[in-house]
């Protein structure tokens, strides 16, 4: 599969915004010769809405009223004039205050479908992700994310930082990050998958696990269980939006990696719109613990569990047993 150049749909933007025009209709770049399909980063006139525009066959059809439970975006079809058995399939953004999530959505999209010849398969692509972005802008209208889901992506980005650190696979690190699509684990890859549990106040080692795969070696040969105990405060520590900051710095000469961080934290829930409210509470960690899931470990998994018997969550207690514990920076090497 070819690798795709990644560009930014912003600055295209922009350059059509500068060349304001009076006249109705559709005015479009393309957005790159190293992708497959016609794809163009266009403005429509006279609404002055952002853009993308897909060139496919008149033959292409999908009923558009199924896609009107989009509130921020409209999806429509204009046909091309100068080829009349071609047409666009047009996505417009219709709520600027949402221009960062559309532009980062945007070049997700076309990531998905650049190495698409079949236009069936195109369209069909499209409709899984336009999906995906319906979701996604149901939670932009929601309050922020909730204290325990701050806490939890706070431990998440923790260890994806160092890990991005420590190995210096920007992609790679990344790619292997599965807490914002609800996963088993919040870290898989190949052999090895890891967990991250946060806690802070009383009761630090008392971890909760959320189901009986979690810990579960029989499928996953290699699993590690990172614990993070959190001094939580008002005014004092390292915010969220600090340590997030930190990740697009570390990511900025990565711009695939980046990318695909941005779209991830937008599938967690985290918005820029959304930044005041995690602006004073800082996070210091206390602790840091790394366990290697053994056969002995204390747990629960599917094989103990009588049939009938699903959805098992428990609380697990546990102390720092020698034998279970590894050093972080020689977990990362393994995993690297």
């Amino acid at each position: 599969m070819r690798t795709l150049r990644i560009m930014k749909i912003e600055t295209i933007w922009q350059s059509l915004e500068n060349e304001k025009t009076s006249e109705s209709g559709l005015v479009y770049k393309r957005y790159s010769g190293l992708i497959e399909p016609d794809v163009y980063i266009a403005l429509t006139y006279p609404e002055n809405l952002r853009t993308i525009a897909v060139h496919v066959s008149t033959k292409i059809d999908f009923n558009l009223a199924t896609w009107d439970k989009f509130r921020d975006l409209r999806i429509s079809f204009r046909l091309d004039e100068r080829n009349r058995d071609k047409q666009y399939l047009l996505i417009s953004l219709l709520n600027n205050q949402h221009r960062d999530v559309f532009s980062i959505l945007c070049e997700d999209l076309i990531q998905q479908v650049g190495n698409l010849e079949d236009e069936t398969g195109l369209v069909k692509q499209l409709l899984i992700r336009l999906e995906k972005w319906r979701l996604l802008f149901e939670k932009m209208g929601q309050k922020g994310l909730s204290t325990e889901a701050q806490r939890g992506l706070f431990g998440e980005l923790v260890f994806l930082n160092r890990f991005i650190e420590e190995s210096h696979k920007h992609e790679y690190c990344v790619n292997s990050w599965k807490g914002t699509a609800k996963a088993v684990q919040d870290f898989q890859y190949s052999e090895w998958a890891i967990e991250i549990k946060t806690t802070h106040g009383k009761n630090q080692q008392k971890l909760h696990i959320s189901s009986e795969r979690q810990l579960d070696t029989t499928l996953v040969p290699n699993i590690y269980l990172i614990h993070f105990s959190l001094e939580v405060r008002e005014g004092f520590g390292k915010t969220l939006n600090q340590l997030i900051g930190e990740s697009i710095e570390v990511l900025k000469n990565a711009p695939a990696a980046l990318n695909s961080f941005k779209l991830k934290l937008l599938e967690f829930g985290y918005f820029d719109h959304h930044k005041e409210f995690y602006s004073s509470t800082g996070y210091n960690i206390r602790q840091t613990i790394c366990y290697k899931i053994t056969d002995d470990f204390p747990r629960i998994i599917e094989s103990m569990i009588p049939a009938g018997v699903g959805d098992v969550k428990y609380s697990l207690i546990i102390s720092a047993n020698d034998k279970w514990l590894v050093n972080l920076k020689d977990l990362i090497s393994k995993i690297s």
